[in-house]
């Protein structure tokens, strides 16, 4: 699949492949998308003015992994630029689903790799309980 950088409302986020993303056949182990896109959505939320770390010690609460949906295109491999994009599909009282997808990043028209939906969802941070997203933070993700 080939394709554009789709939804307006993106972020866009750029990752180099190292050794270390590869498996013994030099592409990129499936696991690491879903390292790529982590790290894609905390900056995202960086972007937005969300530091978790702070976000925590104000509200008692953290965003924690509920479901995972990956469909996997094609390879990535050694030394590839990827752009890793990440944006809100729905934005609910306790959680939100977030929509990411890995590109190889060409001149003329980036190829689709991998792409997926995560569902996160907002819990107390010491008993894990799910509780409501703080009103202030939903209206920023919103």
């Amino acid at each position: 699949m080939t394709g554009d950088l789709q939804a307006t409302q993106q972020f866009v986020w750029p990752v180099r492949v190292y050794w270390e993303d590869t498996d013994a056949g030099g592409i990129v182990f499936y696991a690491n998308y879903l390292k790529f896109f982590e790290r894609a959505r905390t900056e995202w939320l960086r972007s937005l003015g969300i530091e978790q770390r702070a976000l925590r010690a104000s509200t008692g609460g953290i965003f924690v992994v509920s479901e995972t949906r990956v469909r996997f295109h094609k390879p990535a491999r050694l030394d590839d630029e990827l752009i890793v994009t990440a944006w809100p599909l729905d934005v609910g009282r306790a959680s939100m689903t977030i929509q990411q997808q890995a590109y190889l990043r060409r001149p003329s028209e980036n190829i689709l790799l991998c792409e997926g939906s995560i569902r996160v969802g907002w819990v107390d941070a010491t008993s894990y309980k799910p509780v409501r997203i703080p009103p202030t933070l939903l209206e920023i993700l919103k």
